[in-house]
């Protein structure tokens, strides 16, 4: 009743904390991106929803600047739904619906191709070791456009070449280099490096609230995810900006 999921060809999450709209992509030879495209979207949702209602409209009601809302996103998506205790609950509804069969469609599969690190040309695909390569380059190329070192006439050879020196491969195309993201042409600049201090906020806080409620862990295995939305609810998501980062 507070929000909707739709598609699009970038996955975000837009709207207000009661109306609440996020959307994905999908692949017909891979549901893999868009099952974490969703839980990514998910945990921006998630903050959004549990911003305090008393505190609507008034700056301490926000989110707390978009690295701690990417440390949310990024906590469902890397920490929570990319574990062993997820896919072991996620595994049965997935071979379900796709109606598998066989060691392939098991928990621990799964989490092999959830969690194997490979080098690859798109951000939002990457795995947790070869993501902040990708951040790193597109904080790099920014950074020099704005100094007016760079023109963005050149930013597809440029990217081309710090893809290469970072990961060894250099995009085909353009879709699959600078124009892969949103953000750019969205205005969104400054915007990358909230990602990778999202990533190691999100690690921090999966760590604190595992060791303050050791029933997390067994719940998400089971698909309870109250233990954890009550913890966030009281140490993040409630707090509005009333603390710093």
């Amino acid at each position: 009743h507070h929000g909707r999921l739709d598609v699009s060809l970038h996955p975000f999450c837009g709207g207000t904390p009661d109306d609440v709209r996020i959307t994905t992509r999908y692949r017909e030879d891979d549901f893999r991106p868009a099952l974490m495209g969703v839980m990514h979207e998910t945990g921006h949702a998630l903050y959004e929803r549990g911003l305090p209602t008393s505190w609507r409209g008034l700056p301490v009601g926000d989110a707390r600047g978009m690295a701690m809302h990417e440390s949310q996103s990024l906590l469902i998506e890397m920490q929570v739904c990319r574990s062993r205790e997820f896919l072991i609950f996620a595994a049965p509804l997935v071979r379900e619906a796709f109606a598998g069969s066989g060691p392939a469609w098991d928990a621990e599969n799964l989490y092999y191709h959830y969690t194997k690190v490979e080098r690859g040309f798109i951000r939002v695909d990457a795995d947790e070791v070869t993501y902040p390569a990708h951040v790193i380059l597109r904080y790099e190329l920014e950074r020099a456009m704005i100094a007016d070192s760079l023109d963005p006439e050149d930013l597809p050879q440029a990217w081309a070449a710090g893809l290469e020196r970072l990961l060894g491969i250099v995009p085909p195309s353009n879709r699959l280099g600078c124009l892969q993201d949103i953000h750019w042409y969205d205005g969104a600049w400054g915007y990358f490096p909230t990602y990778t201090l999202g990533a190691m906020t999100a690690a921090q806080l999966f760590a604190a609230a595992r060791e303050a409620d050791p029933a997390i862990e067994p719940g998400i295995a089971e698909g309870d995810f109250a233990p954890l939305l009550s913890w966030l609810r009281a140490n993040v998501h409630g707090n509005g900006s009333r603390l710093s980062s």
